[in-house]
Parts: C-alpha cells; structure tokens; sequence
C-alpha cells in the first residue's frame, strides 16, 4: 500500500475549530466565507482566506473544523449555527445532511429560487464575461414529491466470490452517495422528493432487493430504478412508460432519459416553444431530441421539425409519439448530434431555422459547436442542467455573432443546487 498523503497544514492545522460568517453560496450549494489570516499570508484576495462549509447560510455566523487546504481555499465540516439566517428551516427529511442527494433543504424556498437565480448571474459574469438581467427563476409547483424518477443503489463487497454460498451477515445499505464521499452510500428507506407514488412502492423493492441479496442473488452491487408515470409506478429498466405534458402523450423506455419533474414541464416546454417561434422561422431542428418532448411540443409553432437522438430507441419513440399525437410535420433520424447539419434537408436553410439543443450536462462537443456555428440558424435555444457548461459554451456563441436575448432558469430540482437554464441566443451577423 502506498504512503497516506500528508495533511497540507497551509494555512489552519488539521482539525482546527475556526468561527466566521458565511457571506455567499456556491453554485454547488455550499456555503463560502473569508477568514483574516496574518498578512504574511500568501493566497488571500477580496478580505480573507475562502473557506467552505456545506449546509450554512449567508449572513450566517458558524463554527466550523477545517479537514482540507487547497491552494487557495480551505473546506470544513459544520461544527455550530451561532448566528442563524431569517432563511434558515428545519429540512423535512431526517438523513438531511447525511444523504448527498439534497443540499438545501435548510433553505426557504423563496430564498433557493432566488439564490439559484443569482449564480446564473454569477456564472455569466465568470465564465462567459457577460453582464445580463437574468429573468426571476421559475419555480416548481411542488417543492416536494415532485420527482419521478430514483435511482438507489447498493455495494456488496468484493471478495464475497471467494467464498461460494456465502450470506451477507448484514443488510447492506439501499441508497445515494453519502455528503461529500464518492463510495460510501446512506440508506435511504424513504425520499421526500420523491412522488408519493415511489415512496409507496420503494418500501416494496427494497424489501425485495435485501431478500435477493441475503439469497445470494447478487455478486455484486446493483442498481434499482422506480420510475412514476400514468401506468403507476414502473421497476422495470425496459418497460414503456407513458408520461402526459400538457395535451401530449409521450412513450418512451423507463431506462432512458426524460426530464424528473412532470408537474413543471408544461410550462417549460411552453417557453422554449415561444423562445424558438419568436423570431419568425418556419423550420425547426431540435438535436439531443431523445424521445421527441421539445420537437414535439413546438411542432404547432413550425411548418417542419426534424430531431435527431443518438439512441436508435428513443427515435423509435419519438417517430412512435408523433403519430399518437397527431403530428405530421415531424420526423426524427438516429445519429450524433455532431453530425446533424451534413445531412439536414436543403429546406431547412439556416436563415429560416431554429435549433433547440439540450446536450448533456458536460455541455456541447466541440464538433458540434463548429459545425452549428458553421450552419448559423437565425436562432438557437440552448436547454441545460449544468448553467456552468453552457455558460463555458455561451462564450463560443457570442463570438460566433450571436447576441443573448434571454436568461430563464427552470426549478426541476428544488431542495438542490440543480436546475435547468434556458438561454436564447439569436444571429445577428450573416453567414459568410
């Protein structure tokens, strides 16, 4: 075994108790403060020394256990609230702080929306050098019971094959990832943003799992899915699931991707509708089209729409959904997104085109963005789950010729840093 890192005692010992104020909340949902050190100090900047502490507030006095220096910030564990926020509540959920899924349930509501809609500002500013009025957050209709779609999850140790028929001597824990651990897992027998639907049904399977588990069953750790739709509450990783937003009906496979908060997606989908409809072109190409949701609910908008999904199943789907709903004026074709624009019909010319783009949370490739930059429609809605990786990608944008119109962010994730940002980005150069 190699030799255990030593600890980096720049600038507080390890394990040392530190009392400050936490000024401001990460993107990540921690708290950040400044600590004064002794000016000899190297790395401070803006009034102090960065430290970070999870599950604190801003205008929030702490004591807190420094466990890591890095080279300019410092993390540590919350040790005490001295001074609490007006904004701080008690979370409803007991593993609140224990399980890494939530990270603001301490936080009112109002007050998440409106933080979530400053570090979009913030994350503008930083990474794509652009001042902009951010629009107010759209929130959630519920702030709980609203996902429909878990995922736990649980380990079995891995020499249990050395020795056949042997029984785990304990139930291991059904699960998410612990705060701030990469591996160790919290049991979680109930989530509360979850549907109630799941909760119902996830007592059920996880019964189930640990009787297959102490048979034996399982060499190693498995995930499980519970996924709430119109048929009820789905375990199956390849059933059909149909999910109705809005006067859509969509079907698609239970493994597959489809936005987590149902209760939220009519007005969603209905805005990036009206962002891609307003500047006037009769042509639409969404790519990352997964089983059709954005193509089809903007179809009525556009005399054409085309997608395009890497998954050959999900286009099975889309293709499947548009003729259930009634829409003629769409098809869909199985590819990389990176490859859309060489095989697009000449009637989509660029000029009279929109693109709507909802790539995956590490953002475009740079193949993609090269070759829609190359194609320049006259306006592009750009969907994502990361603001940090679109706002990286913004950058390409603007100097691409586009001008940004529009900033809405989506609460699909309340109680958590996540959200969905919608930005609008239209042509304002021709293409060459």
């Amino acid at each position: 075994m190699g030799k255990k890192k030593k600890f980096n005692d720049h600038p507080f010992p390890y394990r040392a108790e530190i009392e400050f104020e936490i000024a401001t909340l990460t993107n990540r949902g921690v708290g950040l403060g400044r600590v004064v050190l002794p000016d000899a100090v190297p790395g401070q900047a803006g009034g102090g020394w960065v430290v970070m502490v999870p599950f604190t507030l801003p205008g929030e006095r702490v004591r807190a256990r420094v466990y890591r220096n890095h080279k300019n910030y410092s993390e540590a564990d919350l040790l005490r609230i001295l001074t609490p926020a007006p904004e701080r509540i008690a979370p409803r959920c007991a593993l609140f702080g224990q399980c890494g899924g939530c990270q603001y349930q301490h936080l009112s509501y109002p007050a998440q929306v409106k933080w979530k809609r400053q570090q979009v500002e913030e994350l503008l500013l930083h990474l794509a050098g652009v001042t902009f009025a951010v629009a107010p957050v759209i929130p959630s209709p519920r702030e709980f019971g609203y996902r429909s779609k878990i995922t736990p999850h649980f380990q079995l140790p891995r020499d249990r094959d050395e020795a056949p028929g042997d029984r785990v001597p304990a139930a291991p824990p059904i699960g998410f990832l612990k705060q701030g651990s990469r591996f160790d897992l919290v049991d979680v027998p109930r989530c509360e943003i979850a549907t109630d639907e799941i909760n119902g049904k996830l007592t059920t399977v996880r019964a189930d799992a640990q009787r297959k588990i102490q048979a034996g069953e399982f060499q190693r750790g498995a995930t499980l899915l519970l996924r709430h739709a119109q048929e009820g509450v789905v375990t199956d990783h390849d059933a059909v699931i149909h999910e109705k937003i809005g006067d859509l009906t969509l079907r698609f496979l239970a493994r597959d991707f489809f936005q987590n908060n149902p209760f939220i997606l009519p007005a969603f989908t209905d805005y990036v509708r009206g962002q891609a409809a307003a500047s006037g072109a009769r042509f639409l190409v969404d790519a990352y089209c997964g089983s059709g949701l954005f193509a089809l609910a903007c179809a009525p908008a556009f005399d054409r729409v085309t997608g395009v999904e890497v998954s050959e199943t999900s286009v099975k789907f889309a293709r499947e959904n548009a003729t259930a709903n009634g829409i003629d004026n769409a098809s869909f074709t199985a590819g990389d997104a990176a490859t859309i624009f060489g095989g697009l019909d000449p009637a989509f010319v660029p000029a009279d085109t929109a693109v709507v783009i909802d790539p995956p949370r590490k953002g475009c490739d740079e193949s993609f963005l090269q070759q829609l930059m190359a194609f320049g429609p006259r306006t592009v809605v750009y969907v994502s789950c990361d603001p940090a990786t679109q706002m990286r990608d913004l950058a390409h944008f603007l100097a691409a010729g586009y001008e940004l119109t529009a900033v809405q962010p989506f609460d699909l994730f309340p109680q958590t840093r996540h959200l969905e940002c919608v930005i609008t980005l239209v042509r304002n150069t021709p293409v060459a």
